[in-house]
């Protein structure tokens, strides 16, 4: 009876001792996930790091928060190698972590030796030793000592260093033999994103209790950190241009009600307006609704904006029906070989050609065939031939994804090989094959240099290039309809060439049209997205039925 009251209060001592260690690390690793995150919203100026929070600059926090993470790591390691805390530690803490550590002390003894010291020269031997080292205690000490004392100290290094102002508002490094200059607003939130990013994955291999588990637990917080990082950037580009953007993009909205008669339009089978009674909401967006011209108090870029949607258009139509054509050709009828392999590779070479390649082409042989000039379906070839290898790279994978159960049992029901594609297969096949097209929409709807050399003319033109004219109408002549006239042998503008055009015009006013433009651009793009997942989601759905 006496061992087992024995056992029971050493099994509440060793819980105990367990759960205070995992509350302890589970709060540094929280307040290291909260320093990078910090640390990046200072990097994108959403939070400058001279920023005055309750009297103390974001430098300074973020640095007492890399301090503490420091020293609690350093002291956890220290608690569980002296026994106060149930861990199962290796007897190294392996090679990954003594390469992963060893390569931030190299990093700061190269900053050390070259700017601190001023070794121009000798500067390397500094970093080898500080790496050095660090590799050495990481591999050679015990797991809880050796990993938190090296990672422990670098990121209580880093904290010292921020909160002390050696790196903070006012710090400027210009280093020799490059022509740039880094200052705190920067420098500090970098050494927070890296120092977050050690700290985090430290203190979570303390959390795991070391060992297996440890290792286990630190990968986990290391790769879901940089994951949440990578989209955090993403938001923070995307938020950063919506800032600077959406005030020049909005400027001059107007909007109201009119109560009354109001001319709506002329259709082409009525000779008379049609005049519509009530209220009508009205909406006036010069931004997107107009040119550029002298005459307008606010320039627009709606010209630009028609352009790029005739050309995504023009690409799509073009490349969509042969990539999959293609794709089909080659993962259904033709025998895998040397033909197939020499396709796969050059599809592969074509994707992966620089833009400025295509459009250079398109000069030389597209536009002295289509009527000397640059023009939209100059423009809409170029793309769709720089789209065309996506499409079919993605079809086949898409193609080769559906099981062979289908071939063999739409075979087996006696129906032939195109009804089994065309019934069978791509449906089945389709969402991965919009997913392809979306990534390359993307691509082309964006490209400046091919539209530079094949499409445009005038850089900020003041009307839309009438591409359709006229309409469908009634004529005494057979077939007695008339369809509109498509005259895509024109130039015109598109939203990146527009960009890039107000940027090289210079800054000053300029520079707020193009975050406006630029913010457009991005919605377009969105635009094409959202279409495009939205059509992965029906057809994933159809096929789910």
């Amino acid at each position: 009876m006496s061992f087992d009251t024995d056992s029971d209060a050493a099994g509440a001592l060793v819980a105990g001792d367990s759960s205070t260690r995992e509350l302890v690390s589970g709060g540094l690793v929280a307040l290291s996930f909260v320093s990078f995150a910090v640390g990046l919203l200072a990097l994108f100026q959403y939070l400058p790091a001279d920023t005055a929070v309750g009297g103390t600059s974001v430098a300074t926090l973020l640095g007492g928060a890399l301090t503490v993470v420091g020293t609690g790591v350093v002291a956890l390691g220290a608690a569980s190698y002296a026994g106060f805390f149930e861990t199962e530690p290796g007897h190294t803490g392996g090679l990954a972590s003594a390469v992963f550590v060893g390569a931030l002390w190299f990093a700061v003894g190269g900053l050390v030796g070259a700017q601190t010291l001023g070794l121009s020269t000798a500067w390397p031997l500094v970093a080898l030793l500080a790496g050095g080292i660090g590799a050495a205690v990481a591999l050679a000490a015990r797991e809880d000592l050796g990993v938190t004392l090296s990672a422990g100290l670098f990121v209580l290094l880093a904290g010292l260093v921020v909160v002390t102002g050696l790196v903070g508002p006012g710090w400027r490094w210009n280093p020799e033999n490059f022509s740039i200059v880094v200052t705190g607003a920067v420098g500090a939130p970098v050494i927070a994103l890296f120092a977050g990013l050690v700290g985090a994955w430290t203190a979570a291999r303390v959390y795991g209790g070391f060992g297996p588990q440890g290792r286990q637990t630190g990968a986990y917080v290391l790769v879901g950190t940089n994951a949440a990082g990578m989209l955090a950037l993403l938001a923070s580009v995307v938020g950063f241009i919506a800032v600077r953007g959406f005030a020049p993009m909005t400027e001059g909205i107007k909007y109201g009600l009119f109560w009354g008669p109001w001319t709506w339009f002329n259709p082409p089978l009525v000779d008379t307006w049609v005049i519509v009674e009530g209220p009508i909401v009205w909406f006036y967006w010069p931004f997107v609704m107009e040119g550029h011209s002298m005459t307008t108090p606010i320039n627009g870029i709606l010209p630009a904006i028609v352009g790029t949607v005739w050309l995504v258009v023009g690409a799509v139509l073009l490349a969509v029906p042969l990539g999959v054509g293609a794709a089909v050709f080659l993962t259904e009828y033709a025998e895998q070989g040397r033909f197939t392999s020499l396709v796969e590779i050059s599809t592969n070479g074509l994707w992966s050609t620089p833009s400025i390649v295509y459009g250079l082409f398109g000069l030389a042989f597209f536009v002295p065939r289509l009527g000397n000039t640059n023009s939209i379906l100059a423009g809409q070839i170029v793309l769709g031939f720089m789209l065309l290898p996506l499409v079919v790279i993605t079809s086949r994978e898409s193609l080769k994804s559906v099981p062979d159960e289908y071939r063999d049992a739409s075979a087996a029901l006696g129906v032939s090989r195109w009804e089994t594609i065309k019934s069978v297969v791509l449906p089945a096949s389709l969402p991965g094959v919009i997913t392809g097209i979306i990534l390359g929409v993307g691509r082309i709807a964006g490209e400046t240099a091919p539209i530079l050399l094949v499409m445009t003319s005038d850089p900020f033109p003041s009307e839309v290039a009438g591409v359709i004219e006229g309409g469908f109408r009634f004529t005494s002549a057979f077939p007695f309809v008339a369809v509109p006239d498509v005259n895509l042998v024109q130039s015109s503008s598109a939203l990146p060439y527009q960009l890039f055009a107000v940027i090289g015009a210079g800054l000053g006013e300029n520079l707020d049209f193009a975050w406006g433009t630029a913010l457009v651009l991005l919605l377009v793009v969105m635009g094409f997205y959202a279409v495009g997942i939205a059509s992965r989601i029906y057809f994933r759905r159809k096929l789910d039925q």
